[in-house]
């Protein structure tokens, strides 16, 4: 099993971050960045009336990197492609609690779990140095090789390397949250048009 964890300071505040991170996925500009990503789709919003928290849920479905041989063989034909890589389906819960300025967000798999299960853990808070002005990210992933776990060396390999690949898609997310904060910077002061 391998699990790292990852932090960032965006020199945003809190309400712009957050909604630069729901917003992510929809900007068009993003398509390019963030590749890897197929398709999301909203399946449930509430917002409670007594406590003002948003619950969501969305499903998102990515692109794998191309499979290690071993994996591709333990695969349905109908799951992998001929370049090597599978669609994995993954589901995102976040909870908005706009009033104490804190928004958790967990994403599973839920397809090919008999092969590889990852949980994303986030979480954005105003930043305790400068909490008006900044938001501090914060990103725990496990992610564990379920039928190689008797084989622990090519468990390692396999799981080394996809946690390579999710290190650098979330150095692309936050590229992509980055860049949409800026837009809404510009936006509020009337100084650009909407970019999403």
């Amino acid at each position: 099993m391998v699990v790292y964890t990852q932090e960032h300071v965006y020199r945003h505040p809190w309400d712009r971050v957050t909604a630069a991170a729901w917003r992510k996925f929809t900007d068009p500009d993003s398509r390019t960045v963030l590749s890897h990503v197929a398709d999301v789709h909203t399946l449930h919003r509430r917002l409670d009336p007594d406590t003002g928290r948003l619950h969501a849920a969305r499903s998102i479905t990515v692109r794998t990197p191309r499979l290690p041989f071993i994996l591709r063989r333990l695969l349905p034909s109908a799951t992998a492609s001929p370049n090597g890589s599978a669609f994995c389906h993954c589901v995102e819960s976040s909870l908005v609690d706009a009033k104490h300025r804190a928004m958790d967000v967990v994403v599973r798999n839920v397809s090919l779990r008999g092969l590889i299960e990852v949980e994303e853990r986030a979480s954005y808070r105003p930043h305790p140095d400068c909490p008006d002005e900044w938001t501090q990210f914060r990103q725990e992933t496990t992610i564990r090789c379920r039928p190689l776990a008797a084989l622990a060396a090519v468990a390692e390999k396999v799981e080394t390397r996809c946690a390579e690949k999710f290190l650098q898609n979330s150095a692309k997310g936050r590229e992509v949250v980055e860049r949409i904060c800026w837009y809404l910077e510009a936006e509020s002061t009337g100084a650009a048009p909407s970019a999403v």
